[in-house]
């Protein structure tokens, strides 16, 4: 559990502080792309979010975890795939043809296929409120855009697919519940880090310097390692559409920090766009539905409280008045309340 897990806070706001810490991921990783190859960058970003994260999986070693089944091992996979391998390549790539702010923006891209994908796969769709919620969003991001050029239609292109390969990561992500946040930060920062760099040694062989190297873990392991576990926290208890529809906020922490960083102002259309993007993802968070349904008998882990009403499982000790995360077991019920796609809430309307 994290320094900050003792907090109280809920999960949009696991979804917020994950949002600037990727957000500054872009511009931050911008001061390296001219100094290391794409695949090299990537592979250190994510083998510092795993670094990062690893004592955290330490302390929990001992603690039994449900059994890593065939559902779980395939989005595990998946999520390593399109999210850790494919996805954070591309967007390197974008970075060396095009600006930082630019590049941020299209980011935003990622909330529109996550709500698509959602609806049409996940069954985890949005309501009026939230529909309406994503295109504020959507139009945010163009506001500023608009007034901050074009990047180019490669880079549009290769952040468009890094999107697309995100959104489906945040679903698969979200649906992993036999380990714990952490751990599948964990897991997934060495697999898509040792396959990235394993990729540059053979593509671009060379010794990149220390200093290069440091910059990039520790770039990975704030911006990615313990976003990442934020983001999966809140994904867990939202549901993938509606974490990703807050942590769409990312790019414009990435436009914030591109002008302290490159000495760019900040335009009047960022500024309107952040009041509107403020007040589309608070129309996401609003969008909930109550009707009867049934839960079925199922042993996971995740991020949870007690006065959820869905978790009144004993422990050994008293429980944590905070939230906590643990393997923990649900037995069968049917009731009816307001509710998200969280991982409870998988249902069929």
């Amino acid at each position: 559990m994290s320094a900050a897990a003792g907090l109280k806070r809920g999960p949009v706001w696991d979804a917020l502080l994950s949002a600037a810490l990727f957000g500054a991921a872009a511009p931050l990783s911008k001061l390296l792309v001219e100094r290391l190859p794409a695949l090299q960058l990537a592979g250190l970003l994510y083998l510092g979010a795993a670094l990062a994260v690893a004592p955290l999986v330490w302390r929990r070693r001992a603690a039994p975890r449900p059994s890593l089944d065939r559902a779980n091992r395939w989005r595990l996979v998946g999520t390593i795939a399109a999210g850790g391998v494919v996805a954070p390549v591309l967007m390197v790539l974008a970075l060396q043809i095009s600006s930082a702010a630019s590049v941020a923006l299209l980011l935003t891209l990622e909330v529109a296929f996550t709500a698509a994908l959602g609806a049409l796969v996940f069954r985890d769709p949005l309501g009026p409120l939230g529909w309406l919620g994503t295109v504020g969003i959507m139009a945010a991001a163009a506001v500023v855009a608009w007034g901050g050029g074009t990047p180019g239609l490669l880079a549009a292109l290769l952040v468009g697919v890094a999107c697309l390969g995100w959104a489906l990561d945040n679903h698969l992500t979200a649906l992993i519940d036999a380990l714990s946040p952490a751990r599948t930060t964990v897991v997934k920062g060495v697999v898509a880090g040792g396959i990235n760099l394993a990729l540059a040694s053979w593509l671009t062989p060379g010794m990149p310097a220390a200093v290069d190297v440091a910059a990039a873990l520790a770039i990975g392991g704030l911006c990615y390692g313990v976003s990442l576990v934020l983001f999966i926290q809140a994904a867990q208890r939202l549901g993938a559409t509606r974490a990703q529809a807050t942590f769409a906020t990312a790019p414009f922490w990435g436009v914030a920090l591109a002008p302290l960083l490159f000495g760019v102002g900040l335009s009047l259309n960022a500024t309107v766009a952040l009041g509107l993007a403020g007040a589309s993802v608070f129309l996401v968070q609003r969008d909930q539905h109550a009707h009867a349904h049934r839960h079925e008998a199922v042993e996971h882990d995740h991020w949870h409280a007690h006065e959820d009403g869905h978790h009144d499982h004993p422990h050994a000790e008293a429980a944590p008045d905070q939230g906590h995360s643990h393997p923990h077991t649900h037995e069968p019920g049917e009731h009816a309340h307001r509710h998200v796609p969280d991982l409870h809430h998988r249902h069929r309307h």
